[in-house]
């Protein structure tokens, strides 16, 4: 049996060479102010498109509809709110807490072939989906063009 010395370190070097902990730390809630302060955090959301429409689907658990914004300027749209923290009982004590609360922003470029004034968006089970319509052109038809 050959033995082989265990560098720690590698598999993590390894992780930021191949580009994934920006990604894996992207996502990360950061501390805002000083003692007592909130979380920024932002919800993952997934990105799809079929033939018709571009889909954004957003987590949102324990977020309720009146807390969601969503707004579209030059191109971007963006999802913003507010998760409130529920209020515990006096008697209550909390063993672990791994929920952020607080507002929460995240921003998406759309692309050109847009129809913004078909944008709709629904929530149901903790999910934001928003419907983003493709708008209807025609694809040109070749010319042919003579040769002399």
């Amino acid at each position: 049996m050959k033995l082989v010395r265990w560098e720690p370190f590698a598999d993590l070097e390894d992780l930021f060479d191949w580009g994934a902990a920006p990604l894996a730390l992207a996502r990360r809630p950061r501390l805002l102010g000083g003692k007592g302060s909130t979380f920024e955090w932002s919800p993952v959301a997934d990105i799809s498109e079929t033939d018709n429409e571009y889909l954004v689907k957003a987590d949102l658990p324990g977020v309720k509809r009146d807390d969601v914004e969503i707004t579209l300027q030059d191109g971007v749209i963006t999802i913003s709110g507010d998760r409130k923290e529920e209020k515990t009982e006096k008697d209550e004590k909390r063993h672990r807490v791994e929920r952020f609360y607080g507002s929460f922003t995240r921003s998406f470029s759309l692309p050109e072939n847009v129809d913004e004034s078909g944008i709709k968006a629904e929530s149901k089970d903790g999910v934001l989906c928003v419907h983003i319509p493709k708008s209807k052109t025609e694809k040109p038809k070749p010319i042919q063009i003579p040769i002399d």
